[in-house]
């Protein structure tokens, strides 16, 4: 009896693995993010347009680091025991190999490959969800909720979205015809009913935390998800069914979810703390976090203000516009700030450790704000107005802001593992 009840909370008590494979999609997802940066130096024909960016920034970056974060978070703030280490690295890997796949298969011209890697990706996101969801049976907290429900909703969206696209790769019929009107649907249940719901769900608790501030069960905070998730479906369902009036609701339940995240944030900021330590690693966590919720205004205006206006046209739908504020401002400056965050927060090593990767964390923490976002800027008007010198310099700009970052986050987390 007494074994049983060791066995049973062990978990609760020893989360290090857990922790450690966090940690390594993290880095995984960084990888991808600086590569699809770098990718926007190629040539147009290489890249395929926007498409090849993207792809490395949503498919990569973002759902192997939600596929690590996600169940760490789903168990933590259920109070619940973590599942098995081994699902959870599978889980990270598949999905990284998948992405991986895609993009060397659609841009290699090798369909094969492609169709494999997006059968990958399909499979590794539903063994996320497995992961998220099995440790909410035993929660000792609350296992319901708009987070675990914002989850799961998110989870669906990119199974459909990514279905769609892999059925295309195979060459299924009803979807060879009609790619130019369901490209759309796919991106937005995949943009903004999955990373965006899964970030901006995620901040419900983490801006909070990052600022200094008590987590607010207000109402803003499920519009916000119930928002994001309603508006994609509708706007995806209007495209495919070719219905301009139901994509226009949609497009404005969308833009309802992101300014109701906005309005979360101030009230919850006017309830922060001073922190009187390490304002270097502050700065940059808290700035990242407030610059990608400002993003996220943008991107989702300009892709829902031109839904509203095209109606159901597959012509409203326009990638260059939304790549710069929604894909890297959004997505990936709340990637790196809450990787920033959480290094010292949950990352290995004793208290001197965690010390020393603040101070590390918070080097040149303004100038690699001006820069990563300084380059969003460039890339937000560059890449819609075909400004080439203007996408250039955006993409140096990230490339050494990111770049600086992703830096410093290896080094403090070699920090934490000597001191382990």
């Amino acid at each position: 009896m007494t074994a049983s009840l060791a066995a049973r909370r062990r978990p609760l008590i020893d989360r290090s693995s857990d922790r450690l494979i966090t940690l390594a999609a993290i880095a995984l997802a960084g990888g991808f993010l600086l590569a699809a940066v770098l990718s926007l130096l190629l040539p147009v024909g290489e890249r395929r347009g926007i498409w090849l960016p993207l792809h490395l920034a949503l498919a990569g970056a973002a759902t192997t680091a939600i596929a690590g974060v996600m169940p760490f978070f789903s168990a933590t703030l259920a109070a619940a025991p973590p599942v098995g280490a081994r699902l959870r690295a599978t889980a990270v890997a598949v999905v990284a190999l998948g992405a991986a796949g895609v993009t060397i298969g659609v841009t290699g011209g090798r369909t094969e490959l492609a169709v494999g890697g997006g059968a990958a990706f399909v499979v590794g996101v539903g063994l996320t969800g497995v992961a998220t969801v099995r440790p909410l049976q035993g929660a000792l907290g609350p296992s319901r909720g708009i987070v675990s429900g914002g989850y799961v909703a998110a989870l669906v969206s990119v199974g459909v979205g990514a279905a769609l696209a892999t059925l295309f790769l195979a060459g299924w019929p009803p979807l060879a015809g009609e790619w130019l009107r369901a490209k759309p649907a796919h991106a937005w249940l995949n943009l903004v009913g999955f990373v965006s719901v899964v970030v901006a769900t995620t901040l419900l608790h983490l801006f909070p935390t990052v600022i200094g501030a008590r987590i607010a069960a207000i109402r803003s905070a499920r519009v916000t998800v119930y928002g994001l998730v309603i508006g994609a479906w509708l706007v995806a369902t209007g495209y495919l069914l070719s219905l301009d009036a139901l994509a226009r609701l949609g497009s404005a339940v969308a833009i309802a979810g992101a300014a109701a995240l906005a309005v979360y944030a101030w009230r919850v900021w006017r309830t922060r703390a001073s922190w009187t330590t390490d304002p270097g690693w502050h700065r940059f966590a808290i700035g990242g976090l407030v610059s990608a919720i400002a993003w996220l205004l943008w991107g989702i205006g300009i892709a829902a203000g031109r839904v509203i206006w095209f109606g159901a046209d597959p012509a409203g739908w326009l990638a260059e516009a939304v790549a710069g504020p929604l894909v890297i401002g959004w997505v990936g400056l709340a990637i790196v700030a809450a990787a920033t965050h959480l290094v010292p927060a949950i990352g290995p090593g004793d208290p001197p450790a965690h010390a020393r990767q603040r101070l590390l964390l918070g080097r040149a923490a303004t100038a690699r704000l001006v820069l990563v976002d300084g380059g969003v800027v460039a890339l937000a008007l560059g890449l819609p107005l075909g400004l080439g010198p203007a996408v250039t310099i955006g993409t140096l700009l990230l490339a050494l802001g990111l770049g600086a970052t992703a830096i410093l986050v290896a080094g403090a987390v070699t920090v934490g593992l000597r001191r382990r």
